[in-house]
């Protein structure tokens, strides 16, 4: 402890709370950062943190380095408004964070140097959580929307699993996707409109199930797609290459022809 005691400057990171704080100033800021709020600036927390993640995947330092600093940008960004509005700030926010942290590692800051193994700090970190918070009427709350849908998915199935309420195996979840794709089937009329709701909700169970499914494949679903994403693109640049090359546009090629460059870009993977 004696360490986090002393006192270390960071003098970019005061330069960078500085230019934030200049973006904000409500006479000579910017006038788009002076309009954002707290709400309009979710979706680019979400973009800036799924391009940290691309980084990562793409095992690139240097790229790592920017795309963690446009979070960061995200993160002052908000502590400044909280300011501006004295709810709270980033001295505030770094003080909950640190003691918290403090408290739910207690085999490295408290008193008692137990050595523990990942899976036993993870349930302590779960009871002191739930020391802290109280006991919660649900196990399963909205606290498991606060991620992609997708990802939201799989981890309700491991809550569940958790509360003994899950299927026996991988085979019982192919019965239940199979069921919940033909349900959405028959939603779909030979002629005329569907129901968009119905559909839609079918849709989801269908999507739900698939996520189990991959759980009890021990793959995460989020992953897989993201995986999937990348291989389109990858793929569909291909073509476009391919397109070019023959001295067409994509946009004047036939769907046949197109369909024909992907088989052998696929056959050539």
């Amino acid at each position: 402890m004696q360490e986090m005691r002393g006192f270390m400057s960071y003098p970019e990171l005061k330069k960078c709370i500085e230019v934030v704080k200049a973006l904000r100033h409500p006479k000579t800021g910017c006038p788009w950062d002076l309009e954002q709020t707290h709400e309009s600036l979710l979706k680019y927390l979400i973009e800036e943190s799924y391009e940290f993640i691309e980084a990562v995947e793409k095992n690139n330092s240097k790229l790592m380095e920017e795309e963690i600093g446009d979070v960061l940008l995200q993160v002052l960004l908000h502590t400044t408004m909280g300011e501006e509005k004295n709810t709270f700030n980033l001295e505030s926010t770094a003080k909950v964070l640190s003691d918290k942290l403090i408290r739910r590692h207690p085999h490295v800051f408290g008193e008692s140097k137990e050595e523990l193994n990942s899976d036993q700090i993870i349930e302590n970190w779960q009871k002191i959580k739930e020391t802290e918070k109280g006991l919660k009427k649900y196990k399963i709350t909205e606290k498991f929307l606060h991620a992609p849908a997708l990802e939201s998915s799989f981890q309700i199935g491991r809550k569940s699993t958790s509360l003994n309420f899950d299927w026996k195996n991988y085979e019982e979840v192919l019965t239940k996707v199979e069921e919940e794709w033909q349900e959405v089937k028959e939603e779909l009329p030979s002629v005329g409109q569907f129901d968009h709701k119905r559909l839609t909700e079918e849709i989801g169970d269908l999507l739900f199930s698939i996520a189990q499914l991959a759980r009890h494949l021990h793959i995460n679903p989020e992953m897989a797609l993201r995986q999937a994403n990348k291989k389109f693109i990858n793929r569909f640049n291909k073509v476009e290459d391919k397109v070019k090359d023959s001295g067409k546009k994509i946009e004047d090629t036939s769907q046949e022809e197109l369909e024909s460059y992907w088989m052998m870009i696929k056959n050539e993977e």
